[in-house]
């Protein structure tokens, strides 16, 4: 199964940081609902990631990109 990930940009000396990871499946873009959902989580993880490689932070291992945030029902 194919899967998405996100991680930040980092200098040599410094790990990468994974924000979001997910697996999909082809079948998976036969929803509407799900594709919208899906782009509203890359964009979670792309700011997530953004926000830490300017900031130096560490990223919580335990915290995924919109994990605090609630997916808009639909």
């Amino acid at each position: 199964m194919a899967q998405i990930l996100i991680v930040t940009e980092s200098p040599e000396e410094t790990p990468r940081t994974i924000v979001y990871r997910e697996r999909i499946a082809p079948s998976d873009f036969d929803s509407a609902h799900f594709t919208g959902q899906l782009a509203e989580r890359v964009g979670w993880a792309v700011y997530d990631a953004d926000r830490l490689e300017h900031s130096g932070e560490n990223a919580d291992p335990g915290r995924a990109a919109g994990a605090s945030r609630e997916p808009v029902a639909g």
